[in-house]
């Protein structure tokens, strides 16, 4: 066997041990990291006492098969929010700022003089680079202003919405957009009415309440953003929780 695959599964013996460990503090004390410590594991003394740590350290087992491809998942994501995070870093909020103004003048100026053909082009690609300028300052301003739980709730959802939000914006006053982004978002919308609120109750309640038109779509997207946003930033503190990077 190769040195690069006796590291690979070294790397996935430290996580499941890490996990399991994390899965036995979660009812006993002093499970994780302190096999090496002057104390060690803390074992349970009686014969009661051993036999009920036995069966949580075997039911850990299937909890561990289920949740150790999300770290594995968590672990992708980090690593290429942490690439994106370290260049929003060094070029700072207004850096941010500047670079999307810049990118997204540059498309709106394409769209206004080369792009005659696209009805709404410049509006659309303008209003569209507002809005992923605006959250991409919000989320970079979030991550930096707070820690983990900051990060989570806030700048994760706010850069998924500056992925998310602009072309939705365009589509509303580009007609060529709005043949490809607003039927897409239709179908959507009608699959997690059938399919994530029908099961809970809510499908008739949104759909006689919320009307899909116009700004519509923005608040279909914006709230779609934040689930999401907060889904990735668990992967990412799970992937953190078991394979710290320092």
């Amino acid at each position: 066997m190769s040195v690069g695959s006796n590291g690979v599964l070294a790397g996935l013996r430290i996580d499941l041990r890490r996990l399991h460990e994390t899965w036995m503090e979660l009812v006993y004390p002093r499970q994780r990291g302190a096999g090496d410590t002057v104390l060690g594991t803390w074992q349970p003394d009686s014969q009661l006492g051993r036999i009920g740590y036995r069966v949580w350290s075997a039911l850990g087992v299937p909890v561990i098969a289920l949740v150790y491809p999300l770290v594995l998942l968590g672990a992708f994501v980090r690593f290429q929010t942490r690439r994106i995070g370290r260049t929003a870093a060094s070029l700072g909020l207004l850096g941010v700022v500047a670079l999307s103004l810049v990118v997204w003048g540059g498309l709106a100026a394409l769209a206004r003089f080369q792009l005659d053909l696209i009805a709404g082009g410049f509006l659309a690609i303008a209003l569209a680079g507002g809005v992923a300028t605006v959250s991409a300052a919000l989320a970079v301003g979030t991550k930096s202003a707070g820690g983990r739980v900051t990060t989570v709730l806030l700048a994760y959802p706010f850069a998924v919405t500056a992925i998310f939000l602009p072309p939705v914006v365009a589509a509303l006053f580009s007609k060529t957009l709005a043949a490809v982004v607003l039927p897409n978002s239709t179908a959507l919308a009608q699959w997690l009415l059938d399919n994530a609120l029908a099961p809970v109750g809510l499908a008739e309640t949104f759909s006689r309440t919320f009307e899909l038109e116009g700004l519509g779509y923005v608040i279909m997207w914006l709230a779609i953003s934040f689930p999401i946003g907060w889904a990735l930033g668990t992967l990412v503190s799970l992937a953190d929780l078991v394979r710290p990077t320092e």
